[in-house]
């Protein structure tokens, strides 16, 4: 099974450019931070780091869901590393996601079943995984780190 999935992005002006995914969604405005573009909207760096956070969560809330636990708020922190390869072009040559638990693990049945396989649904990560880092870390309501 194959199933196929487009956004189109129009240039506004400059480096702004009108991202469109579709009727049943708003659009969103990008754009490259200074001194290129003007800030005014998230960058392709952030867009990305959005789409692997939000995978990666929505995997969590999935896996934890199968086994009828709620998390509560989940809250994911995104951060890549960018640097140079070996052309001396920029690149993201990592990202660092911090996943946070709305609830003690203490309350959360499964848990550890849940931690060793729910990367394993996210489709986006584990496709931008086949070409840089991605490093993870998950803690519940009261700070405490989990293992995954």
């Amino acid at each position: 099974m194959s199933d196929t999935v487009s956004v189109t992005i129009t240039r506004q002006q400059n480096y702004q450019f009108l991202v469109d995914f579709g009727d049943a969604m708003p659009t969103l405005n990008a754009d490259l931070p200074a001194p290129l573009g003007q800030g005014e909207g998230p960058s392709p760096e952030h867009l990305l780091l959005a789409a692997v956070a939000n995978c990666l969560s929505a995997s969590l809330v999935f896996s934890l869901q199968k086994y009828k636990q709620d998390p509560g708020t989940v809250r994911a922190t995104a951060t890549a590393t960018i640097g140079r390869n070996e052309d001396k072009r920029l690149r993201v040559t990592g990202v660092d996601v911090a996943l946070s638990l709305g609830k003690p693990a203490a309350k959360l049945e499964h848990l550890d079943r849940v931690l060793a396989q729910f990367e394993a649904f996210c489709t986006v990560t584990q496709s931008v995984r086949t070409g840089m880092d991605v490093r993870l870390t998950v803690s519940d309501a009261t700070g405490q780190r989990l293992g995954a």
